[in-house]
């Protein structure tokens, strides 16, 4: 789950008294209180989920084009809603550069394009959604991302003490983490992280959108 307390429990188990106040490890128990009351109040279909859906996981046949997922260390049941936020999420990543710690929030998808990708999405059963179909989940993706930012922000923790990987998971936490605090506020007021009045077939947002990963 990604509402894991063991997640919590292992990363302050193995970190430094200085790295469990930095990262403020001593209320992550409210947190995650609060995301469980906030996400509760909605109804989120489940279904088998990816859960790390980044692009690295992601591979394309050349040739016919098929689309293979690789990867399913963290596969589960879980909210399809934050399976699709964690895809998102994860655009900011550049694994591939001499940096792959560092994380460009400026790449999350802007209100259009995530529309675009959710109306695929929907539409893959072979039955086109509703324009009320695809805000619903566009919105309710949007209130998974603080789950999405604690979960890897406490990986990365974990991860600093327990894999030899030549990668700064200390910095990727604190990514996550940071960005877990900035947008806190805008995804809790008023339920949720984007005020739309629309989301037209070609994936046009209507007025007034809240960005930011």
């Amino acid at each position: 789950s990604f509402f894991s307390r063991d997640l919590l429990g292992e990363a302050k188990s193995l970190c430094t008294v200085r790295d469990a106040k930095e990262f403020r490890l001593d209320v992550f128990e409210d947190e995650i209180n609060m995301l469980e009351k906030e996400i509760s109040k909605g109804r989120h279909e489940t279904g088998f989920c990816h859960n790390d859906l980044q692009y690295g996981n992601v591979m394309i046949d050349e040739e016919t084009k098929a689309i293979t997922l690789i990867d399913y260390e963290y596969a589960s049941y879980n909210h399809i809603a934050y399976d699709l936020a964690n895809h998102f999420c994860e655009m900011a990543a550049n694994y591939h550069s001499d940096t792959p710690h560092i994380l460009d929030f400026d790449k999350y998808p802007g209100h259009e394009e995530r529309c675009r990708f959710v109306r695929a999405y929907l539409s893959s059963s072979g039955e086109k959604p509703t324009e009320d179909e695809v805000l619903l989940l566009v919105q309710a993706v949007e209130n998974y991302k603080l789950a999405n930012h604690l979960f890897w922000g406490l990986w990365g923790i974990i991860s600093r003490y327990v894999n030899q990987i030549d990668f700064d998971y200390l910095e990727y936490a604190r990514q996550r983490l940071q960005q877990y605090w900035k947008i806190k506020p805008m995804l809790l007021l008023g339920s949720s992280g984007v005020v739309v009045n629309s989301c037209d077939s070609n994936g046009y947002a209507g007025v007034g959108t809240r960005e930011g990963a």
